[in-house]
């Protein structure tokens, strides 16, 4: 039983900041990468930025210089800072990761968090 789940969401000005943290919980016995991606109203999900275990981190190039990823490997969370938030921003946001629990490993996804950048 594993459960990810996203907080952090919410409303910002365009240029403001956000953090959104996701933790994973349950009888876990690894994580490996973990990820964030976001889908707008009409377009298909995309990756914004994905980690590895030891830091190694990728973005989508609308988010480079003004996103960064981390995780906190101990508590098993993945965080997510945002700043120069831009309208075209403005999405729900799932965490992603890859699991090992039990017999299975595979992706887990969260329920999502609405940021909304608007003035």
């Amino acid at each position: 039983q594993v459960h990810l789940e996203e907080s952090g969401g919410g409303l910002v000005q365009p240029g403001g900041s956000l953090r959104l943290s996701c933790a994973a919980s349950g009888d876990i016995i690894s994580i490996k990468d973990m990820g964030w991606y976001r889908q707008a109203p009409g377009k298909q999900r995309e990756l914004v930025a994905e980690i590895t275990k030891d830091g190694g981190a990728n973005y989508v190039d609308s988010v480079k210089g003004r996103f960064t990823i981390s995780r906190d490997n101990a508590k098993n969370t993945v965080f997510l800072q945002m700043s120069s938030l831009e309208p075209e921003d403005t999405a729900v946001y799932y965490c992603n990761a890859y699991i090992w629990a039990g017999l299975v490993e595979r992706p887990y996804w969260g329920p999502g968090t609405q940021v909304t950048v608007s003035s």
